[in-house]
């Protein structure tokens, strides 16, 4: 079987060769090594692909010695397609690229049920066979309704869930509950243009570059670690309109990208940064 590590831990000699017979020792052939040194924080990041006649449970508890060792945060993945939870509110370009990506076997992982403040988007995630859950959100509502997507993060076992222009502020107790798996997608304008319309502020301000971010969600709006950005140069000639549809293709493509390398175990968490080995 084909298994994924991921690791960091302080940077130090020895490292390498401790990863590396280990896995010679269990009978497993690197077929990708991706290796940082994070010069500045003193750690090192390290992703290891390989195929070997063994269990990621066995291999979890036999390399414990070795990760106490060397202070070591680590993980050993097992092929499955991670299970991905997609929540939208209205605009439905994210989704769509998403549904599209995942049809074609090219996302990386299985996405597994849309849920939504509104029913606008019920017809495209039916079409594509996917459930469907609407969970109204009002004030009084909140916490009974983040209740309630909690238990289909439970229900339907996923790995991720993916806010794709999904227009709701999640509490900071749903953040801390989802922390490292949920991931998030906004124009490039923010903060300098917020509120309703930026699109038609960045017109008016006469933009050059239109981009997206993907980054993980956290209890600071919009301010989680970075996963990945998308930025297209535009000039004068793109009214608001025209604007808007250039965003929404950089959107789709950042949260994308973001989305697979997350669910490929390519994305590693670096304090308030990541460490992306695309």
């Amino acid at each position: 079987m084909t298994f994924t590590l991921t690791l960091s831990c302080p940077n130090r000699t020895g490292i390498v060769q401790a990863v590396s017979s280990f896995l010679f020792e269990h009978g497993c052939d690197i077929g990708e090594y991706r290796q940082f040194d994070d010069a500045v924080r003193g750690r090192l990041f390290l992703r290891v692909q390989a195929t070997g006649e063994v269990d990621p449970d066995d291999l979890t508890r036999a390399f414990e010695p070795v990760a106490t060792e060397f202070g070591m945060d680590y993980a050993f993945h097992s092929d499955r397609p991670a299970r991905v939870l997609v929540m939208v509110s209205k605009l439905g370009h994210c989704l769509n690229d998403l549904i599209y990506r995942w049809r074609a076997g090219a996302l990386g992982a299985e996405i597994v049920a849309v849920v939504s403040n509104h029913e606008d988007l019920r017809p495209m995630a039916e079409a594509a066979g996917l459930p469907f859950h609407h969970v109204p959100v009002t004030a009084d509502t909140k916490p009974e309704a983040e209740a309630r997507l909690l238990r289909m993060v439970d229900d339907y076992a996923a790995d991720l869930v993916v806010l794709a222009r999904y227009m709701q502020v999640l509490s900071d107790q749903t953040c801390k509950a989802l922390h490292g798996r949920a991931i998030n997608i906004h124009h490039s304008f923010l903060p300098g243009f917020k509120g309703a319309k930026p699109y038609h502020q960045a017109y008016d301000r006469g933009v050059k570059l239109v981009g997206a971010t993907a980054h993980y969600v956290t209890p600071d709006l919009d301010e989680g670690p970075i996963i990945e950005q998308e930025v297209i140069r535009i000039d004068h000639t793109y009214d608001p309109r025209a604007l808007q549809t250039v965003g929404r293709d950089a959107e789709a493509l950042a949260l994308s990208r973001a989305v697979r390398w997350y669910c490929e175990h390519r994305v590693l968490l670096n304090g308030n940064s990541t460490v992306v080995f695309p």
